[in-house]
């Protein structure tokens, strides 16, 4: 039997979705992310604003040491401490934003981390998470390894991927 989640956040009311894989396992052989959600979190990604309101639907443990803010986008609690998210506007207007994730691609993340798997949604976004390699490229063409004052915007972007750019 595979376990039903409902969701009823600020930008979804009664998504069901189910959770067929168990969490943290069973990925597209060609997705590797190198971060959990969970680390993602605590490491501070997006300003904090991501996820305040989908707090239920994620266990709670990704949460007790995540860098959230509960007012507004907060770039201090990103990892270096600089903005590398365009606002979600823009997302929309490129056509990047399936209709079940509103929030984008973190968001899918999340949910796939946790089992839910949409296959042409899964196939479309991993492909998206793949193109990223191209500034950790850049990161390493242009930095001394582990400089993590090289390039802050883009480890900080590579970084809300999944790719711990920490190690870069």
């Amino acid at each position: 039997m595979h376990k039903k989640v409902i969701v009823n956040d600020k930008m979804q009311s009664n998504y069901v979705y189910y959770l067929i894989e168990p969490i943290g396992k069973n990925f597209d052989p060609e997705f590797k992310p190198e971060l959990t959600p969970k680390e993602m979190l605590e490491l501070g990604v997006f300003g904090g604003k991501y996820m305040n309101d989908c707090i239920n639907e994620f266990p709670k443990d990704w949460f007790i040491n995540a860098k959230l803010s509960p007012e507004k986008k907060d770039i201090s609690l990103n990892y270096f401490k600089i903005d590398a998210s365009m606002p979600l506007s823009y997302w929309k207007e490129k056509g990047w934003i399936y209709h079940e994730d509103p929030r984008g691609w973190f968001q899918w993340y999340c949910r796939y981390y946790m089992g839910r798997r949409i296959p042409p949604e899964d196939e479309r976004q991993i492909k998206r998470w793949k193109a990223i390699k191209r500034h950790i490229s850049a990161i390493q063409k242009n930095c001394i390894p582990l400089d993590l004052d090289c390039r802050k915007k883009q480890r900080q972007a590579v970084l809300h991927w999944a790719y711990d750019s920490r190690k870069i």
